[in-house]
C-alpha cells in the first residue's frame, strides 16, 4: 500500500521526535516527491529545516524556510507555522531579538491551533530564558503544558514540564529544578536525543549545585552522544557547559575545552554561541595561575561588548567581574562600577561581592575586604536558607569559596583573635548554618535504596556505580533527599567572648585556620586568646603518604616488617605533632581540647599524635555547634545497641564485650544485622555501635556505606530513621574519612550522622586493625555506661588497654 504524502510527513515527524534524523530525511524526500499541495509541501520544508538545524546546518534550514514562506497559495495557518520555524532557527543561531519577533507573530496567529501554538510557546520560552525573562518563560511553558495535557500528549507535556525545571534552575531553585526534571524524565521516553537533552540539563543543575565531578562526567558523555548522533551544535553546547563547570576548579582545562567549543561554533557559523564560548575561555584564562600573561583589557572589552550585543548580559557581567578580580590580584584596580542587574544569577551576584573584596585588598583596606566578603556570604546564606539537604549544603559552598578565602586571608593577616575566630566560624558554618527538619517517612526511597543494595551486592567492587539502573536510582535518591529535607531555621554563630565565657575551666579551644597561604591556630581559654603561627607546617611534606603509612601499619601487625613500618609511622606522627599540635598546646595549658579543623586537616589521626596522649578532645563541626549541643545537658546514656556486619574477624567478640557493660543491650549478628533491623534499632537506643566493614564513596559521600548482612547501609538511609542515637560508634574501616568539597567543606559518614542530629560520633579516618578496634572500643563502653562523655571514655579505654589507635570523637564529645 502506497502511503500518502501526509502519512509520510507524519512518519517523518515521529522519526524526528525519536532523534532518528537520517531516517527522517529519507522519508521527507519521499513525502516531498509525492506532495502536490503547497501547504503540505511547506510543512514538509519546515520539518526538513528542523532536521537540518539539529544536524548543524542552520543557514541552509533558514534558506529553505524563507523560500517556502515566499511561495504562493499558503494559508495564514501555514505562514504562522513557518514563522514559528524561522523564530526557532533564529534562536538556534543566537539572534534572540529576531527570534522573539518571529515566535510572537506565530503565537498570535495560531490561536485556532492550540497544539501548534504550544510548540511555538516552548520555543519562545528558550529565547526568554536566555534573556533571563524567567517569569515570561515560565508563563509560556505552563500554558504549553496545559495545552498538551488537554490534547492528550503526555510526552510533549513532560518535555514542557522538564523545561520548567530548567527555568527553576536559572532562578536558583535547584531543589525544584531537579525534582521537576526527574519527575518529567519518566514520561519523555527513551529516545537517544531526548535522553541526551535531559541529561545535559540535569548536569547543569548538578554543576550549579557544586557537584561538578558528577556533572562533568555526564557532560562529557552527552557531548560524545551528540557527536555520534551527528548533532554538532548540541555537541558544542555540551562542551561549553563542561567548560563552565571546569571554571570552578580547573581553569586551564576549562580554557582548552571552551576553545574547542568555540572552534565548533565558528565552523557552524554561529556567532552568538561563539561569543559565549569566547567569554568562558577568557574567564578561564583570567582565573588561571599559569605563567602565561592574562588576556588584555582590549580582548576582554571586545568579548564583553559582543556578549552584550547578543543580549547575554549575565555572561558579559561575569566576564567583566572576573577581570576585576584578576586585575586586583595583580595589584591593579579600575574605576568601573560594580552593580549587577537585579536579574543576575547567584553566581554573578557573588562574583560582584568577590570583586569588591579584591579591590579593597588591592587598595590596602582589610576591614573592607572582610565587610564585602561577609556581605557576599550573607547573600549566599539567604539562598541556602531553602536547603535542608546536607548534600546541597556542602556542595553549594562552591559559590562561596572565593569569598571565604578572601575573608580568611584578611583575618589571618590581622592577627586579631576575635577576627580570626569570627572567620573560622564563618568557614565552618558555610554548609551548616541551616538546621534541618527530620524528613517524613519515605517508603519509596527505602525500596529504591534496597534495590541499590542488591545491585551493589551483585556487581561488587566499584562497578555497581556505572550500572544504568544504579545511576537512575542514585539520581532519584538525591532528588528525593533534596526535596524532602527542609530547613527548620538557621544556627547562629557565637562570638569569641561568648565561647570563652562558656568554656569549662579545664578546656581550651584550638581552631586551625587555613587561608591558602598560611596555617595558624587560634587558642582560646577562659582566660585568654591568642593566634599561634605554625610556620613549620608544610602541606606536602606533612600529609603526603600519611594515609598509606597508617593503612600499612594497620595491615602489617607482625613479622619482620612490622617494626620497620611502625617506626616510619611513629616518626611521621611525631613530626606532625611537633609542627601543628605542640605549639598551640604550649599556649593552651588545659587538659581537654575542643578542636575545629579545615578540610585540609580532616584526614589527620589526632588521637595518635604523641602530644595528644591522655587528652580528651572532640573534633567539632564548629565551636558554635559544640556550644549549642552543650545545651542538651550532660550525657546520660541508658541504653545501647550493637550490630555486627559480615566478615569482621572479632566483631562478635567486640559487640559481646561492649554489650556486657550495659543492662539489656540488643546485639544483632549474622542475618539479624540487616539494614532494616539496624535502622529500627538506631531509633530506640542512646548509643549505637556498629562493627562492620565500611567504604567511603569519594565522589558521592552520601553513598558511603556500612556493610551489613543484606548490603550497605548508605548515608541516605540515616534520613529514613525516625530518631537517631545520641552517640554512634563506628568500628569500621574508612567511614571516618571525608571528601573535601570546595576547600573548607568536608563530608563523610560522621558528618552525615551529626547533620541528622547525633551529638557525638566515634570513628576512624583510616583502616583499623580488628584486634585494636575490638579491645579499645569494647573497653570504652565501661565508661560510656557509667555516664562518662564519649571523649573521656575513649581516653580512659586507651589508658586501660595501652592501645593507640586512630579512633576519635566528632561533634560534641564532652
Amino acid at each position: 500500500m502506497t502511503r500518502s504524502a501526509e502519512q509520510l510527513h507524519r512518519q517523518a515527524v515521529d522519526l524526528v521526535n525519536r532523534g532518528r534524523f537520517d531516517a527522517a530525511a529519507e522519508v521527507l524526500d519521499r513525502a516531498d516527491a509525492s506532495a502536490d499541495e503547497p501547504n503540505l509541501r511547506a510543512r514538509i520544508v519546515g520539518t526538513r529545516a528542523y532536521v537540518l538545524a539539529r544536524t548543524g546546518h542552520v543557514a541552509e534550514a533558514e534558506r529553505i524556510c524563507r523560500d517556502a514562506l515566499a511561495a504562493d497559495g499558503l494559508t495564514d495557518h501555514t505562514i504562522a507555522i513557518l514563522a514559528g520555524q524561522l523564530g526557532a532557527l533564529a534562536e538556534e543561531g543566537g539572534r534572540l531579538d529576531e527570534a522573539e519577533r518571529w515566535l510572537t507573530r506565530a503565537v498570535e496567529s495560531l490561536a485556532g491551533d492550540p497544539v501548534a501554538q504550544a510548540n511555538t510557546r516552548v520555543n519562545r520560552s528558550l529565547v526568554r530564558m536566555q534573556h533571563r525573562r524567567l517569569d515570561a518563560a515560565e508563563d509560556d511553558l505552563r500554558r504549553a503544558a496545559e495545552i498538551y495535557a488537554d490534547a492528550g500528549m503526555p510526552v510533549a507535556e513532560a518535555q514542557a514540564t522538564h523545561n520548567l525545571g530548567y527555568v527553576a534552575m536559572l532562578s536558583g531553585d535547584l531543589v525544584g529544578a531537579l525534582q521537576t526534571m526527574v519527575s518529567a524524565a519518566a514520561s519523555i521516553g527513551d529516545s537517544p536525543v531526548g535522553a541526551a537533552v535531559g541529561d545535559l540539563d540535569r548536569a547543569e543543575v548538578l554543576r550549579d549545585a557544586g557537584l561538578t565531578t558528577e556533572a562533568e562526567k555526564i557532560l562529557a558523555r552527552v557531548a560524545a552522544t551528540f557527536g555520534d548522533l551527528d548533532m554538532p551544535l548540541d555537541r558544542a553546547r555540551s562542551e561549553l557547559h563542561l567548560a563552565r563547570s571546569l571554571l570552578n576548579h580547573a581553569p586551564q582545562r576549562a580554557a582548552e575545552v571552551a576553545a574547542a567549543a568555540a572552534e565548533r561554533f565558528r565552523e557552524l557559523d554561529n556567532e552568538a554561541w561563539l561569543v559565549r564560548a569566547e567569554g568562558v575561555r577568557l574567564r578561564a584564562l583570567l582565573s588561571t595561575d599559569a605563567s602565561a600573561p592574562p588576556p588584555t583589557p582590549s580582548e576582554v572589552a571586545v568579548a564583553a561588548a559582543a556578549l552584550d550585543r547578543h543580549h547575554f548580559r549575565n555572561d558579559a557581567t561575569a566576564l567583566r567581574l572576573t577581570e576585576e578580580i584578576s586585575l586586583a590580584a595583580r595589584g591593579e584596580t579600575s574605576d568601573r562600577r560594580i552593580r549587577p542587574a537585579a536579574s543576575a544569577s547567584i553566581e554573578v551576584r557573588l562574583l560582584a561581592h568577590q570583586a569588591r573584596a579584591a579591590r579593597a585588598r588591592a587598595a590596602g583596606h582589610p576591614a573592607q575586604v572582610r565587610r564585602h566578603a561577609a556581605s557576599g556570604l550573607a547573600t549566599l546564606a539567604e539562598w541556602q536558607g531553602s536547603f535542608g539537604s546536607l548534600d546541597l549544603q556542602t556542595s553549594v559552598g562552591m559559590h562561596g569559596a572565593g569569598l571565604i578565602y578572601a575573608g580568611l586571608q584578611s583575618a589571618v593577616e590581622s592577627g586579631d583573635p576575635a577576627v580570626v575566630f569570627e572567620w573560622s566560624e564563618r568557614a565552618r558554618h558555610l554548609s551548616q548554618q541551616v538546621v534541618p527538619l527530620r524528613p517524613p517517612p519515605d517508603p519509596e526511597l527505602a525500596r529504591e535504596l534496597a534495590e541499590l543494595r542488591m545491585i551493589r551486592a551483585d556487581d561488587g567492587g566499584e562497578e555497581w556505580l556505572s550500572h544504568p539502573r544504579a545511576a537512575a536510582l542514585r539520581e532519584r535518591a538525591r532528588e528525593r533527599q533534596w526535596s524532602s529535607t527542609r530547613a527548620a531555621g538557621r544556627e547562629l554563630t557565637v562570638s569569641l567572648d561568648d565561647l570563652r565565657a562558656a568554656l569549662p575551666p579545664d578546656t581550651a579551644h584550638i581552631a586551625y585556620v587555613y587561608s591558602r597561604t598560611a596555617l595558624v591556630a587560634l587558642v582560646a581559654t577562659p582566660d585568654s586568646a591568642e593566634v599561634v603561627p605554625l610556620p613549620e607546617w608544610n602541606r606536602d611534606r606533612a600529609l603526603a603518604g600519611l594515609r598509606a603509612d597508617l593503612d600499612m601499619a594497620a595491615s602489617v601487625r607482625s613479622g619482620p616488617m612490622a617494626q620497620v613500618v611502625r617506626r616510619t609511622l611513629d616518626a611521621r606522627l611525631a613530626e606532625l605533632s611537633r609542627e601543628i599540635l605542640e605549639p598551640p598546646l604550649a599556649r593552651a595549658g588545659r587538659h581537654r581540647l575542643l578542636i575545629t579543623v579545615p578540610a585540609i586537616l580532616s584526614g589527620i589521626p589526632w588521637a595518635m599524635l604523641p602530644a595528644m596522649a591522655g587528652r580528651p578532645f572532640t573534633l567539632a563541626a564548629s565551636a558554635s555547634r559544640w556550644l549549642a549541643q552543650r545545651q542538651r545537658g550532660e550525657f546520660s546514656h541508658r541504653s545501647a545497641g550493637f550490630a555486627v556486619g559480615p566478615r569482621v574477624v572479632r566483631g562478635a567478640e567486640e559487640a559481646e564485650v561492649g554489650a556486657s557493660a550495659w543492662r539489656g543491650a540488643a546485639v544483632l549478628t549474622d542475618a539479624d544485622a540487616s539494614v532494616a533491623r539496624v535502622t529500627a534499632l538506631a531509633s530506640t537506643v542512646d548509643v549505637l555501635h556498629v562493627a562492620a566493614h565500611g567504604r567511603h564513596a569519594v565522589d558521592n559521600p552520601l553513598f558511603s556505606g556500612l556493610e551489613l548482612a543484606d548490603g550497605a547501609l548508605f548515608g541516605y538511609d540515616i534520613d529514613l530513621m525516625p530518631e537517631v542515637p545520641d552517640t554512634v560508634v563506628l568500628s569500621a574501616c574508612e567511614v571516618g574519612r571525608s571528601s573535601v568539597r570546595w576547600g573548607e567543606e568536608a563530608i563523610g559518614m560522621t558528618r552525615i550522622w551529626l547533620h541528622a542530629g547525633t551529638r557525638a560520633v566515634v570513628a576512624a579516618p583510616v583502616i583499623v586493625a580488628d584486634d585494636a578496634a575490638c579491645e579499645l572500643l569494647g573497653a570504652m563502653h565501661e565508661s560510656l555506661a557509667s555516664g562518662i562523655p564519649p571523649s573521656e571514655a575513649l581516653v580512659e579505654a586507651a589508658s586501660r588497654t595501652g592501645i593507640v589507635a586512630p579512633f576519635q570523637v566528632h561533634g560534641a564529645g564532652f
